[in-house]
């Protein structure tokens, strides 16, 4: 299974829905993926982002602290799996020389990455299946689809995110 890193480019914000879409990047390439997730988990990932203290350990930091208190370590992260617009990802921790996969939800994955400082992968399959680009998709600027005569793969996918997409308001979020 050949892999790609990302890297976590944005959270966009539906001020109507009560969804959020994590954006990842892939590393040195302009492909990305879009996952959609809860705004719990959106802000969960938000405030590790953005280093804002909290009071008390919030879900995911208290994974993070059991990990290690039981003496294992969060290698990676990997979204392996797509079913029926479902993503599947797996917590990658490293104990005694044990490599343990953990079946994760990848939004959940991706809050415990961002605390552990652990690398993310996609399997090139998904990426290859329903990453959009640039001049394809996306304007991460203004959250514009951009509309292309070039036959795309997987371009009946791109629907539902289209719809998300075209209903976000983001001059706000500026």
């Amino acid at each position: 299974m050949s892999m790609v890193e990302v890297t976590i480019n944005s959270i966009r914000v539906s001020l109507t829905g009560q969804y959020r879409l994590v954006v990842l990047k892939e590393v040195d390439v302009e492909r990305y993926l879009l996952i959609y997730i809860s705004p719990e988990i959106a802000d969960a990932i938000h405030y590790q982002l953005q280093e804002v203290v909290v009071a008390r350990p919030l879900t995911h930091d208290l994974l993070k602290n059991m990990i290690a208190h039981l003496g294992g370590r969060v290698s990676h992260i990997v979204i392996n799996d797509l079913h029926d617009s479902v993503y599947y990802a797996k917590i990658i921790i490293d104990r005694d020389g044990q490599s343990l996969e953990i079946d994760a939800r990848p939004s959940d994955a991706i809050a415990l990455a961002v605390r552990t400082g652990a690398k993310l992968f996609v399997d090139e399959q998904i990426m290859a299946d329903v990453s959009i680009a640039p001049e394809v998709g996306l304007d991460l600027e203004t959250g514009a689809i951009i509309e292309s005569n070039a036959e795309v793969e997987g371009e009946e996918d791109l629907e539902a995110f289209r719809d998300f997409v075209d209903s976000l308001d983001l001059d706000d979020l500026a």
